[in-house]
């Protein structure tokens, strides 16, 4: 019984930590790669697409955010014991050791790709591009000032695949709808720099926060107004009506408030401004799905 008790404890314990590794206890995550999934899908299908396909997306979505967290701190495990913010990560603190997150990363690949293998071919064969810059994205801020490009490019790629899933093929809406995320993954995660940008500098980790400095509010408002207008371009090929546009009019209101938040270049509001972003992304989907109801 003593050795039972044992057992359960310490599996109970790599629970816990391997949770933390995926991020399972900040959603915020999940949420930034779930809203333009749901984008996708819901205008890939021209409303509620089919259920299968819908849990399918979803729980990918969870999976393969997981596994990108898992293999980022494997990436970061030397310089996350650097940063302030990153220090108590499972692995930068030493309570998960590199092996197992290797072995976490597989684990979560093969069940994301099993859900896929339930989907048609194309969709199947892009998902293989989708692990390739899910793993390749937390090494490019050793060589270059951009990984937040590389970080839209990975997250923005349930975009294709929800198009490929439903549609069966990618239209010129479903790229247009791919670069929108990338910009918009460019905005948030340059906030979310913005907040480390100190430690970074000190460890040596590239990043388009610092690449940008003092010009970085200037910047990431001119990728909002560039974002904005590439939500005009959707609508307007897709022949949205009042709704989408009354969107348009929330999605800046949202984004000149992030303005204000990072307008001193705080770290805590930085940061705030990045979480903000879960409202940017929640309000799109709304305009989308109110306009197709």
């Amino acid at each position: 019984m003593p050795a039972l008790r044992l057992d359960r404890d310490f599996l109970l314990d790599r629970a816990r930590e391997y949770a933390l590794l995926m991020r399972l206890n900040r959603p915020i995550g999940i949420l930034l790669l779930l809203w333009p999934t749901l984008w996708a899908l819901w205008i890939a299908a021209e409303g509620i697409p089919p259920v299968k396909i819908l849990v399918i997306f979803v729980l990918g979505v969870v999976l393969m955010r997981s596994a990108g967290c898992v293999i980022n701190d494997f990436a970061d495990r030397r310089f996350d014991p650097q940063v302030r913010r990153t220090r108590d990560r499972p692995i930068a603190a030493g309570r998960v050791t590199p092996r197992e997150a290797l072995i976490l990363f597989a684990v979560l690949c093969l069940l994301a790709f099993g859900l896929v293998l339930m989907l048609d071919w194309l969709t199947i064969r892009l998902s293989l591009v989708a692990v390739v810059l899910a793993a390749v994205y937390p090494f490019m801020k050793r060589y270059t000032y951009l990984p937040q490009v590389v970080l839209g490019m990975a997250f923005g790629w349930a975009i294709p695949m929800a198009f490929s899933a439903v549609a069966g093929e990618l239209p010129k809406v479903a790229w247009l709808l791919y670069v929108i995320n990338v910009i918009w993954s460019v905005i948030y995660d340059t906030m979310y720099a913005m907040a480390d940008r100190e430690d970074d500098l000190a460890a040596g980790v590239k990043s388009t926060a610092i690449l940008f400095g003092e010009a970085d509010r200037l910047i990431i408002g001119i990728l909002q107004g560039l974002m904005v207008i590439g939500l005009y371009l959707l609508g307007r090929d897709l022949a949205f009506g009042p709704i989408w546009w009354l969107t348009l009019l929330v999605v800046i209101g949202l984004f000149a408030w992030e303005q204000h938040l990072i307008r001193n270049r705080d770290p805590k509001r930085c940061f705030y401004a990045f979480l903000h972003n879960n409202w940017v992304g929640m309000a799109i989907f709304a305009g989308i799905f109110l306009t197709y109801w």
